[in-house]
């Protein structure tokens, strides 16, 4: 049902065109079929099933107001013949899942409300489970929820594909959402634990769906296998208690290595697939991170060169920074630190700004500078893993220096 709750929602808002109220029907549908289909099994054609009585439950709200049964008459006429599915079920002919996740990430709606609405309608997450996951109220949540369907109705939004010259933005909104979902989900950026799979495994499970209703895409799949190859050393990323190990000290023989063999798979064919995209960069410095079976064996010339080529590519601070570790790593802590001046402005405050520093720092020897940068790293984090490891480095050195 978690895989069709999507499909159905697509339907039913593409032939009414009212999200709050389509919502409103699948749950309820959703809710007959866990009862029904436990007594009865489950029907040939679950999704038709579904849809039907989703349709039935929008059928019987608009009857039941009178001010609206010309709106009934008008969406009935446009609904297509029955197909004799289970008991004459309305079954339709396409997948409306990818219509249903460009209309979560719409332009209109800022990137925490349409990750909101993404997890809600697309993934299946009730508004309690969002919530918990970041860490507010769940009464907030719902509110942050009903805004973004709100202003996706108020925009005139119509529930189509993209077409012509917008195909591209609302695409490359919809690979942040789900971006920016994985990165919450694999660093939480607030609470007590180092990861929130419950969201990293969400993200991959709806840029596995996107992929596979988008197999040419090069992006889709550099996203995806951005996702799968960093996933795959979580095994290795946290010690006792949670503890966090930087990659450089992991046990690299718990990566999965399934994951990175898919990962490595689905990169190999993103690349081929025409134009060089961003998520398609990065998924090849995660692979070159995956090849090396040691630390030491990492080829950071190539991971310089490619991190050059994204930082021109997108102009982001934090590829800038990236950059930065991997000149450090090829040239030495100095070129590194040289490189971390131009970020000062645009990364003030940042905790891995000055995390980076304390590492160079450490590196080229100046243990007072490393120690003083590292207890400032750790007091702007919120993720209290990686404040517990800053705080220890810090204070290891200044053992160490004592």
């Amino acid at each position: 049902m978690r895989e069709l709750a999507p499909q159905v929602l697509g339907a039913v808002i593409r032939r009414f065109g009212d999200f709050d109220a389509a919502e409103d029907a699948v749950q309820e549908a959703l809710l007959a079929a866990a009862l029904h289909w436990q007594r009865n099994g489950v029907p040939e054609y679950p999704r038709g099933w579904l849809i039907q009585t989703a349709v039935r439950r929008m059928t019987d709200q608009l009857r039941s107001d009178n001010a609206r049964r010309r709106r009934e008459e008008a969406v009935a006429s446009q609904l297509p013949p029955a197909r004799d599915g289970d008991g004459g079920v309305v079954v339709a002919d396409h997948d409306d899942t990818l219509t249903l996740l460009f209309l979560c990430c719409h332009p209109a709606l800022t990137p925490s409300s349409a990750i909101a609405l993404t997890l809600r309608a697309v993934g299946g997450l009730t508004t309690a489970e969002i919530a918990n996951a970041f860490l507010v109220p769940e009464a907030t949540m719902a509110q942050r929820i009903s805004r973004a369907k709100q202003r996706i109705k108020s925009s005139g939004a119509q529930f189509s594909p993209p077409e012509g010259g917008e195909w591209a933005p609302r695409l490359r909104s919809v690979l942040h959402v789900l971006y920016l979902v994985f990165n919450e989900g694999y660093t939480s950026s607030v609470g007590s634990g180092l990861h929130r799979t419950e969201l990293s495994d969400e993200a991959i499970r709806l840029a596995r769906l996107a992929h596979g209703l988008l197999p040419a895409d090069g992006e889709v799949g550099g996203l995806l296998a951005l996702m799968l190859l960093t996933d795959a050393r979580r095994p290795a990323r946290a010690g006792d208690g949670g503890a966090l190990i930087p990659l450089a000290e992991q046990d690299r023989t718990k990566w999965d290595r399934r994951l990175i063999a898919e990962g490595t798979a689905l990169i190999t064919a993103a690349v081929t697939a025409g134009a060089i995209g961003e998520y398609q960069l990065q998924a090849g410095i995660a692979a070159v991170h995956d090849d090396a079976d040691r630390a030491e064996d990492t080829d950071w010339p190539q991971i310089l060169t490619l991190y050059g080529l994204l930082e021109r590519m997108t102009g982001n601070p934090m590829v800038a920074l990236n950059r930065a570790i991997a000149a450090a790593m090829v040239h030495g802590p100095t070129a590194g630190l040289k490189l971390l001046e131009a970020l000062d402005e645009p990364l003030a405050g940042h905790h891995r700004l000055d995390a980076v520093r304390a590492h160079f720092f450490e590196m080229a020897g100046d243990i007072d500078a490393a120690v003083a940068h590292y207890r400032a790293a750790a007091g702007r984090t919120t993720n209290l893993p990686e404040q517990h490891y800053l705080v220890t480095r810090a204070a290891r050195l200044a053992r160490t220096d004592g």
